[in-house]
């Protein structure tokens, strides 16, 4: 396996990776990490595709109070800790129910760093589905450290922090190209289980996205005493919009389920301070590939993460690169795409990319993986994916 150097727009970075493990082994959601902390609850009510918020940390809008007070919530109790309620006539589950008004200081360095791993799994029935189609698995590789700093090195990957009723949590993004706002984007591409519950589950809360997170790779000990600089080099950006599949929301569920080969999101974002665009911050962003190529024609590609459950601790930032091949759940479902790599949870969200007419494009987003960390798999992001991102980008991206 040679090594591989696609270029971006002022970052550089790629990593070739190996394939072989059991498609009957467990799979496990590797996005999403969850402290166990103080913010436990019980049910996971039903919902929908996407939302809308304009939280400010100033003033909340009147149509985003007036929404929390249709659901009997007071917006300053909701700021002050209403939040951590997830019973089911508290859970907002609706498409225009989506609010996430800024809470300004939550998202402190020790919290952010106190994100675990879940461990879900999926069952072997799941896991066995129809393995006919599926190339086989993949060999476990390791995964590499990106070099720092990630925004000269890497393309514009962060994490993406939220609230759920087990606690909070952690996933991977990516800044992607907004088509209606060139130079200005706010949108971030993710995985849906970290917007979303699926199945029986509504929209998390608290969502807000750290581009370049720790961007120059220091260890826990060199963080001990870390400024939100440090830690947020480019600020915080909270989701004042988000959109997932139908399908994720119909079949998915906390160990992947009928809706894993349908697990991507587009978060629409805002500063926590500042009114500058999160593209104009960051200083690039990708464009994403829709032509779902076969994974024998797609050459190579590459997944990038922060990996928070052990061996890693989430705060640095891995890679890992390989060429894809199939992975199918079910005959019913389309095919996922699948590489090597050791990358556990955290790194759910996290973009994977390939170079197309020497451009780096993102191609789908980490999903699923098994239990022993050994591959990843992603969606294909065909025509479904493509009328989410084009609504998102009409509807709210320039707002």
């Amino acid at each position: 396996m040679h090594s591989t150097r696609p270029s971006f727009s002022g970052m550089r970075g790629r990593r070739r990776v190996l394939v072989a493990a059991g498609l009957a082994a467990a799979l496990t959601l590797t996005a999403t990490a969850c402290e166990s902390g103080d913010d436990n609850a019980a049910d996971k009510p039903a919902a929908t595709d996407s939302g809308a918020s304009g939280g400010d940390k100033i003033e909340i809008p009147v149509d985003i109070a007036d929404r929390l007070k249709e659901h009997g919530i007071d917006v300053d109790d909701w700021k002050d800790g209403e939040w951590k309620n997830w019973d089911k006539d508290k859970w907002l589950t609706e498409a225009e129910d989506f609010v996430n008004p800024v809470i300004e200081g939550l998202w402190k360095p020790e919290r952010m760093k106190s994100a675990k791993d879940p461990d879900k799994t999926i069952s072997a029935k799941d896991a066995s589905a129809d393995q006919g189609v599926s190339d086989p698995a993949p060999a476990p590789v390791t995964a590499t450290r990106e070099e720092t700093p990630y925004h000269d090195n890497a393309a514009p990957v962060g994490k993406v922090f939220f609230d759920s009723p087990e606690g909070s949590m952690v996933c991977s993004g990516t800044v992607v190209k907004d088509p209606r706002n060139p130079g200005k984007s706010n949108l971030v591409w993710t995985a849906g289980h970290c917007v979303h519950a699926g199945g029986g589950g509504g929209w998390y809360r608290n969502i807000a996205f750290v581009p370049a997170y720790n961007d120059l790779g220091k260890s826990e000990s060199e963080l001990a005493n870390a400024t939100p600089q440090e830690i947020s080099p480019y600020g915080q950006y909270w989701a004042d919009w988000a959109s997932t599949s139908n399908e994720w929301i119909q079949g998915g569920s906390e160990s992947g389920g009928a809706g894993a080969a349908y697990d991507y999101a587009v978060l629409h974002v805002k500063p926590e301070s500042g009114s500058k665009s999160l593209e104009e911050t960051v200083g690039t962003a990708l464009d994403v590939d829709f032509s779902t190529p076969a994974a024998a024609d797609a050459g190579t590609m590459g997944a990038w993460g922060y990996p928070a459950a052990p061996p890693y601790n989430g705060l640095i930032m891995h890679k890992c690169v390989d060429r894809p091949g199939r992975l199918s759940l079910s005959p019913s479902l389309p095919t996922m795409y699948r590489i090597g790599c050791t990358m556990t949870g955290g790194s759910s969200g996290g973009g994977w990319f390939r170079v197309v007419d020497g451009k780096t494009v993102l191609v789908s987003n980490t999903s699923i993986g098994p239990a022993d960390n050994t591959w990843l798999a992603g969606p294909q992001l065909g025509q479904g994916a493509k009328t989410l991102f084009d609504n998102m980008s009409k509807e709210y991206g320039a707002k």
